[in-house]
């Protein structure tokens, strides 16, 4: 079976943010550190496959013991998915016909973008099939949901294995919106629709006023405590959801803190660096 690897649970900017000066980025350790999200999939033909490209990439690939990657899926074009593209070129890994799997609006952009598009002249990357394609005992689903798309469109991934599906959703504007564009009434009937095992979901911020000083509305992501008001407590026939994307001013980074203990009470998580799912 096919072994998925949660390689990252920082929102973009990463645990710790640069320049944040507040408490939550000081007195870090190194074991505080998180890195933008990420996915290592290993399949039983023995392929690595990899959901965003980070700038954090030689910790994570270290995390898969693998520092060759075959196949390459891009979910959307903000920073921290996109930043470590660079990395797979001559001056790093020199690496050599990776398949990439993205929308068509993220291959134009990869396209009229200099530096990325050097590395399809030098054949680092390789367009590939989209929206689905099937690897060994892995398919591969894009689907569409509504976010920011000053750069590109957003999709998140469905990573079917031969017992389990697991779903990849780092971000999107509101559960609203992206009901309403799947035509679900609920978070369980939208997961229930893709048949879904394990849900990895966006929990960027835990309420609406961690960005002080700035309009919040410019980076819309649902809340985890939306998102825990509109899920309940978990029962025993709910998949599994666990909450990634974390930005740096989350208390959910905090164990002893009060939110870290009702998401506990809920039955639900966060995503933990370095945890796997057998698929």
């Amino acid at each position: 079976m096919a072994v998925v690897t949660l390689l990252g649970i920082a929102q973009d900017g990463g645990r710790p943010q640069p320049g944040c000066t507040r408490q939550c980025c000081q007195g870090l350790t190194e074991e505080d550190y998180r890195s933008p999200v990420s996915l290592g999939i290993q399949t039983s033909g023995g392929k690595t496959l990899l959901v965003e490209a980070t700038r954090d990439l030689g910790r994570q690939l270290r995390m898969i013991n693998n520092p060759s990657i075959d196949h390459l899926f891009i979910t959307h074009a903000h920073l921290g998915h996109v930043d470590g593209l660079g990395l797979f070129g001559r001056e790093t890994m020199s690496a050599r016909n990776i398949q990439l799997h993205c929308s068509p609006s993220m291959r134009a952009l990869v396209e009229s973008t200099p530096a990325w598009n050097q590395l399809l002249q030098q054949n680092v990357l390789e367009f590939s099939e989209f929206p689905r394609v099937e690897i060994d005992d892995v398919i591969v689903e894009f689907i569409q949901v509504p976010h920011r798309a000053e750069l590109s469109d957003m999709h998140a991934t469905i990573i079917r294995g031969a017992e389990k599906s697991l779903l990849f959703l780092p971000d999107h504007d509101s559960w609203s919106d992206t009901l309403e564009a799947h035509e679900c009434e609920s978070i369980r009937a939208f997961l229930q629709k893709f048949k879904i095992d394990i849900a990895l979901i966006d929990g960027t911020f835990w309420s609406g006023g961690e960005l002080k000083g700035r309009d919040m509305s410019v980076v819309p992501h649902p809340t985890v405590k939306e998102s825990l008001k509109r899920l309940g407590l978990r029962v025993a026939s709910d998949p599994s959801i666990l909450f990634i994307h974390l930005n740096h001013t989350n208390p959910l980074y905090n164990t002893a803190s009060s939110e870290y203990d009702q998401l506990n009470k809920s039955g639900w998580m966060i995503g933990e660096e370095g945890q796997r799912f057998t698929i």
